[in-house]
């Protein structure tokens, strides 16, 4: 999987536009939802088949979506009825977004945030194990889960264990450093949003500022290759052309050990 991966929440109609920019930029990796409060996922769909037809092929795209629960969703515009069961909500989602994604492969989904009772929140779960199972997922996980506990908890039952935990990267969670530090141990890929709306104070420290003149990249480039080197995949949702080649663009240097302490030492 790429280490970097393209976010298209809140893009709306530009969500076709920006996914193709995204992917002619260098983009390999795109996240969306079947949450059409947030996300337009049928336009990534029209984005992707148009990439596949101009002749990127499937294979070197990662693909990843979610599913929403109802307190997620807007009431009068979601993938199914508020009087589904759980398990016919996870269904009817699943089979939107293969429809709206145009593929019958999906290589990572995950439960877009955690629910109650535990008993259905596991009931999707050991369902989405099957869809792994049956070859039509690659990977599963859950996002926006600060909840140690459970997530060891998910870990500890599962069947097929969860491969990605996608996070906002954030002072108000301590930065996820007990989740980060299981998610290493336990081979989970960590994934960051929000990574700079949040920080700004960590953007504007003398200590990424010298690095950014050290290195000649702009602050955005510095904080990127920090969490990348750090076991970290950040989602980018620029709207920029040039901000996506640029924040794309940090394989030419990398920061030393005693570097990236200074950055952990904000956290």
């Amino acid at each position: 999987m790429t280490n970097m991966i393209y976010g298209t929440a809140w893009k709306k109609e530009e969500t076709t536009r920006l996914v193709k920019l995204a992917i002619s930029s260098g983009f390999k990796a795109i996240d969306t939802a079947c949450q059409p409060k947030h996300y337009r996922e049928d336009l990534v769909g029209i984005a992707l088949t148009n990439a596949i037809e101009d002749g990127i092929k499937r294979d070197d795209l990662f693909i990843q979506t979610k599913f929403t629960p109802i307190s997620g969703q807007d009431l009068n515009n979601m993938p199914y009825l508020s009087s589904d069961d759980i398990l016919t909500q996870l269904e009817k989602s699943f089979y939107t977004s293969k429809k709206n994604l145009n593929v019958d492969f999906i290589d990572s989904y995950l439960i877009h945030s955690p629910f109650s009772p535990i008993e259905d929140l596991v009931k999707v779960y050991r369902t989405m194990e099957e869809f792994v199972q049956n070859g039509e997922v690659g990977q599963i996980g859950i996002s926006n889960c600060y909840d140690f506990k459970l997530l060891r908890y998910l870990y500890d039952i599962a069947k097929v264990k969860p491969k990605v935990i996608q996070n906002r990267f954030y002072r108000e969670s301590s930065y996820d450093k007990e989740i980060r530090n299981f998610c290493k141990q336990k081979n989970i890929t960590y994934q960051s949003f929000w990574s700079l709306t949040a920080n700004p104070n960590i953007l504007k420290s003398n200590q990424v500022q010298e690095l950014s003149k050290k290195y000649k990249k702009s602050v955005e480039q510095i904080f990127y290759k920090f969490l990348i080197q750090i076991n970290i995949t950040p989602l980018n949702g620029t709207t920029s052309q040039i901000h996506m080649l640029e924040d794309l663009d940090i394989s030419s240097f990398t920061l030393e050990s005693l570097e990236i302490d200074s950055i952990l030492n904000l956290l």
